[in-house]
């Protein structure tokens, strides 16, 4: 059976399991990734040398790479029908995706680390304050295209692109500071909430 290893307080490990679901698909997880589990031992690193969660495994095929993984389910078990079937689009959808990985999320980590996870060495307000300002510049990016996109990321159907973005949204409506004002972001956000697939990997226990 196709295996997942991660813990579910990974935003990365989110985007696989909400695929699965979307897909109904079969699958085992293990708990992989600090605190719980230290990604850093051989056997884990036989099967990721980064030492990163999440790793899928299925019959002795090995892969890492949340965007990759998210790939191959989609392609694998569902036919490709998480993805548009315009070229144009769906190129889109995967820009979206990169986007969310890339750019999205640049710039949340000090401000989870600081805020939610209370971490040594993350008590820094001036940090803690450009680290906002710069992922609220990020925020305005989708603020605007949703603005506009009408129901989904891209196209008329949902695709991997509103799993990234959504999860993403997830952790920036999730994480308590002065948040500048996203209508549209939030509209979408509570939309993208209402599907069966997405209630459990939403929650407020995982930012």
């Amino acid at each position: 059976m196709l295996k997942i290893l991660g813990r579910v307080t990974s935003i990365n490990v989110r985007k696989v399991l909400w695929t699965l679901g979307e897909l109904g698909i079969a699958h085992e997880r293990e708990d992989w990734g600090m605190p719980l589990r230290d990604p850093k031992v051989p056997a884990f690193l036989a099967l990721n040398p980064n030492a990163q969660v999440p790793v899928l495994v299925e019959d002795g095929f090995v892969l890492w790479d949340s965007i990759a993984i998210m790939g191959y389910i989609n392609q694998a078990y569902g036919k490709g029908r998480l993805l548009p079937g315009n070229a144009h689009e769906q190129a889109l959808a995967m820009q979206w995706v990169h986007w969310q990985n890339n750019e999205m999320g640049s710039h949340w980590g000090y401000p989870l680390r600081s805020i939610i996870r209370k971490e040594a060495g993350f008590d820094d307000p001036d940090k803690l304050a450009q680290n906002i300002a710069s992922w609220t510049g990020k925020m305005g990016i989708i603020e605007a295209h949703l603005a506009k996109s009408g129901g989904y990321v891209v196209g008329s159907s949902f695709s991997l692109a509103d799993i990234a973005i959504t999860l993403g949204l997830h952790r920036w409506f999730a994480i308590p500071f002065d948040h500048a004002p996203m209508p549209a972001a939030e509209a979408y956000y509570q939309a993208m909430a209402q599907r069966p697939a997405a209630k459990a990997w939403l929650s407020a226990d995982a930012p």
